[in-house]
């Protein structure tokens, strides 16, 4: 395993990887690698991603360094094969056979770096009648049944942001596949590829449900099962002030609790009642009208009864149990989710910004024994020492 030169927190301390710059699953995985202590090194394109915001606030680029190779540039691809080589992880997003065309692709880095561990990371696979074409997490959740879950039953299926695909389906098995890899590596002396496909990903996660599909204990269709909003001690309901509170009583006893603190204890045969969950539902909803969201939080403080607030992005920072956790951090004036997950022996931290495009070149270029970075085309400026 390559020893990085620069000081590193995290269980991966150590570990080299290189990032070819893109946007969404990718870059959020490389991030999870760099907050577990790994040396990430992404390499941006000039000009920036075709999409993206102001990289001073691309929290996805956090604990990372970057240098600018144009890997259209006649020595684009060996300068990225030069990084490859002292690399134990290498992590794209790009659609099938483009890595080939450039040069860079499985083949030319495992040529260089036998023990390298290639991720690719998309939306359909490295195959499939689909591979070659575009697309979103909005469509990938689509075809794995998932996104048809998620919703009130008489209105169209609701969007969850870019979570589930993306980073769940996409970043976190991307992840997991390049650890494995990387145990199998070290092992073996052997390096591979990893497909993953956010179609693959998203599809696993509902493992859980194609069981209780199978044993008749799920229906395949929104807001009629216990999970998905059908059952009425386990949703949220909106509050006076338009807010909303989040209940998940699904046990008697917490159910029984639920009921009390809401003030309709007499419903307590409804529990596993299917055809009162209608009127049960209504009466819920109905108390939780009467009062306001910071009401409730307060009826409910303290309680096995297993209800919460709702909570905006800004507010979640400020809730009492996330503050004393410190589950969100502040690095360099921008409040952001804390590394996760937490560590007895190697903890992790915020310990660098988003890296700025092609900020980093002298210190990879010196860390990594690269010094052909320096007088790429992107960095006509520089010389490389003689």
């Amino acid at each position: 395993m390559t020893e990085a030169k620069a000081p590193r927190h995290g269980p991966l301390t150590g570990v080299r990887v290189l990032e070819l710059a893109g946007i969404g699953p990718g870059p959020f995985a490389a991030m999870l690698l760099a907050d577990l202590g790994a040396d990430v090194v992404r390499v941006d394109r000039p000009g920036g991603p075709g999409l993206g915001i102001d990289p001073a606030h691309d929290v996805t680029n956090r604990n990372k360094r970057s240098v600018i190779v144009d890997l259209k540039a006649p020595d684009g691809a060996a300068r990225v094969l030069d990084l490859a080589e002292r690399a134990d992880v290498l992590v794209e997003g790009y659609r099938p056979g483009v890595a080939e065309r450039l040069g860079v692709g499985p083949a030319d880095c495992h040529a260089r770096n036998p023990r390298l561990v290639y991720g690719r990371m998309t939306g359909w696979g490295q195959d499939g009648p689909l591979a070659d074409r575009a697309g979103h997490d909005i469509a990938y959740i689509a075809l794995t049944g998932t996104l048809g879950m998620i919703g009130d039953p008489d209105r169209p299926p609701a969007v969850p942001a870019n979570l589930l695909g993306d980073y769940a389906g996409g970043s976190l098995y991307l992840v997991v596949g390049v650890l494995a890899a990387l145990h199998h590596a070290r092992a073996t002396g052997t390096g591979q590829v990893v497909d993953a496909a956010i179609v693959d990903g998203t599809a696993h996660l509902s493992a859980m449900i194609h069981g209780m599909l199978a044993a008749g204990a799920w229906q395949d269709r929104r807001g009629a099962n216990l999970l998905d909003g059908g059952c009425p001690y386990y949703g949220t309901y909106e509050t006076a002030d338009g807010r909303h509170m989040a209940v998940g009583a699904l046990e008697p006893r917490f159910y029984a609790e639920f009921l009390r603190l809401l003030g309709v204890a007499d419903r307590a045969a409804a529990h596993t009642v299917v055809t009162r969950w209608p009127e049960l539902r209504e009466e819920v909803a109905a108390r939780f009208r009467s009062r306001t969201r910071d009401e409730w939080t307060a009826v409910f403080e303290g309680t096995d009864a297993c209800v919460a607030p709702v909570l905006s992005l800004r507010e979640a920072p400020h809730h009492p149990h996330l503050a004393a956790r410190a589950t969100f951090t502040g690095h360099g004036g921008t409040t952001q989710p804390a590394p996760a997950p937490r560590f007895s022996a190697t903890p992790t931290s915020v310990r660098t910004g988003p890296a700025r495009p092609g900020a980093d070149t002298d210190d990879v270029a010196r860390d990594w024994d690269v010094p052909q970075l320096l007088s790429s085309p992107a960095n006509p400026q520089r010389k490389a020492p003689s």
